[in-house]
This record gives structure tokens, C-alpha cells and sequence, in this order.
């Protein structure tokens, strides 16, 4: 569906169904993509939640797939720009999911906007989320050379080689199609903003909701050393790790974060309240 956020038209996906908070189980999933990316990242894992009755908004960032420009210069912007996109449904408190940049900016929501966010979801996370300098440089100049090679480091060798499960189709070519389509500009604004955002471990100190980690167990993108720092700043987490997985992990395993991702909602969903017995007259 079309919105106006802020002013600018923004494309989301809704898993093919009206977004209806009172026939879900849980908050609607707000499913924030990464650099480079847009919602299409999201289908495989969309279409499970949706078929296990999941409400669900899964938008482009601004800047990024059917979405108006332009892309936004820092993971702070992105994460007011996300409580402006619930407004603009209706939507009052919603699940944060969010995998690489997507994670922070979804970390850095949920500590400025607490009133918005009953759960969170971190998947292929760091904080802070360096990137080297060599990479942003060419990120402006050479393109389509720095998605090649997030592309091959965003995989398993062994999804490299045979990943997408026969008929003709590549699996990491669903990886390197979107990022290649991403408007000009957008992976070199993306990259700063991971490695510009320094306030991560700030953030996660801040963040009062259930927080799930979940980790590919081979990611070399977002590598499971770095993760100590975020896990000792987070009030409550869970972390899950995916065995034979990297960092594109909706690609690459969709079915094992479609059944981490309602395992983590139903452990820590809030039961609804029950009302108080009316007092008989007297």
C-alpha cells in the first residue's frame, strides 16, 4: 500500500491483507531492512508470519525500493521517521524487527520511542557496526564491487555454491538483484550510517522491552564475537543462533527465523487484560 510520511510517499507491504491489529496475536511486525535493501528482502520471511495470522508492515526506508527520497543521513533520523510510518497506519505499539542497519535503527527507536514498541528484534546485529574505510569510499565510486562482495560475505560457502533450492534460480542472486537495484547513492548513505552510529550501546541500555538476538552462527558480516558489548548493555534479551547461517539470513534459512521470530512473540507477549468483575447492585 501507498502512505505519506512525513510528507513523502512510502511503499509498504502488508503480507496480502489489511493491517488489523484486533484479529492478530500479537502487535503488528514492523520489519525494518537493511543497507541497500528494500521490503522484497522480507518476502520469504513475510509469508510465513502472515500465514501464522501475523499483522504486518514492512516498508521501504525512504530513499530505498518504491519509497520517495530522499534517503535519510543517520540511523537517529531513520528512527523517528519509523513512529511517523505507525501514525500514518494507525497503528498505536508495534513488534520492531530489524536485521543489520535495520537492527539499529530499530534499537534506536525503541529507546526514543518506548511508547511504541512492545517488542524488539535484533537479527544479524552489532553495535557498534563498523564498516572500513576502503568499502565506503568505493561504496561511492565502484558500486556494484561492494555489493558483489557483501553479496558473497553475506552467505554461507555452502549456500554460495547450491542455495536456492534448484529450478533454475540462484539464491544469493535474491541478495544481489535488490541491492543492485537500490537507487544511486543509497549503499554509500547506508554504509555511513551504520558506521557513523556510535550511540548503540547507549540505546540498547535504554531499551525496557523483551529484546530477541538472532544470530547466523557463520555470519562474517555481523560476526558473533562482536556481540558481548550489545548483550551486557541489553536489560532482557534472548539470543538464538541459526546453525549453517550467515548474515542474509531471510534468504538463506527464512523458515528457521519465521519459527525464532513467534517462539520469541509468544514467550514474551504481553496477556491481555481481564477486566474486573462487575460489583453486584445492591
Amino acid at each position: 500500500m501507498q502512505l505519506n510520511v512525513a510528507g513523502k510517499r512510502c511503499h509498504v507491504g502488508t503480507g496480502g491483507k489489511p493491517v488489523d491489529p484486533a484479529c492478530a496475536p500479537y502487535p503488528p511486525l514492523l520489519l525494518v531492512h537493511g543497507a541497500a535493501n528494500d521490503r522484497d528482502c522480507w518476502r520469504r520471511v513475510a509469508g510465513g508470519l502472515s500465514a501464522a495470522g501475523c499483522a504486518l508492515l514492512v516498508p521501504d526506508l525512504p530513499g530505498h525500493g518504491l519509497s520517495a527520497g530522499p534517503a535519510l543521513r543517520s540511523v537517529e533520523e531513520l528512527a523517528d521517521w519509523l513512529p511517523a510510518l505507525l501514525d500514518a497506519v494507525g497503528v498505536e505499539r508495534a513488534v520492531l524487527v530489524g536485521h543489520s542497519m535495520g537492527s539499529l535503527v530499530t534499537l534506536e527507536c525503541a529507546a526514543r520511542h518506548p511508547q511504541h514498541v512492545s517488542q524488539l528484534a535484533l537479527l544479524g546485529a552489532s553495535a557498534p557496526m563498523p564498516v572500513a574505510d576502503a568499502l565506503l569510499s568505493r561504496a561511492t565510486t565502484h558500486p556494484d564491487s561492494v555489493v558483489r562482495m557483501m553479496t558473497e560475505y553475506s552467505h554461507t560457502l555452502q549456500f554460495l555454491l547450491t542455495g536456492g533450492g534448484g529450478h533454475g534460480v540462484w539464491g544469493p542472486g535474491v541478495t544481489l538483484a535488490i541491492m543492485r537495484r537500490s537507487p544511486p547513492g543509497v549503499l554509500a548513505i547506508d554504509l555511513a550510517n551504520c558506521n557513523d552510529y556510535a550511540r548503540g550501546l547507549e540505546a540498547a541500555a535504554q531499551v525496557a522491552c523483551p529484546t530477541l538476538l538472532l544470530v547466523g552462527r557463520r555470519d562474517r558480516m555481523t560476526p558473533r564475537r562482536n556481540l558481548p558489548p550489545l548483550q551486557a548493555a541489553l536489560r532482557q534479551f534472548i539470543r538464538v543462533e541459526i546453525a549453517d547461517c550467515g548474515h542474509a539470513m531471510m534468504n538463506e534459512q527464512p523458515q528457521a527465523v519465521v519459527d525464532n521470530l513467534l517462539s520469541f512473540l509468544a514467550s514474551t507477549a504481553t496477556p491481555p487484560a481481564v477486566p474486573a468483575a462487575a460489583k453486584p447492585d445492591r
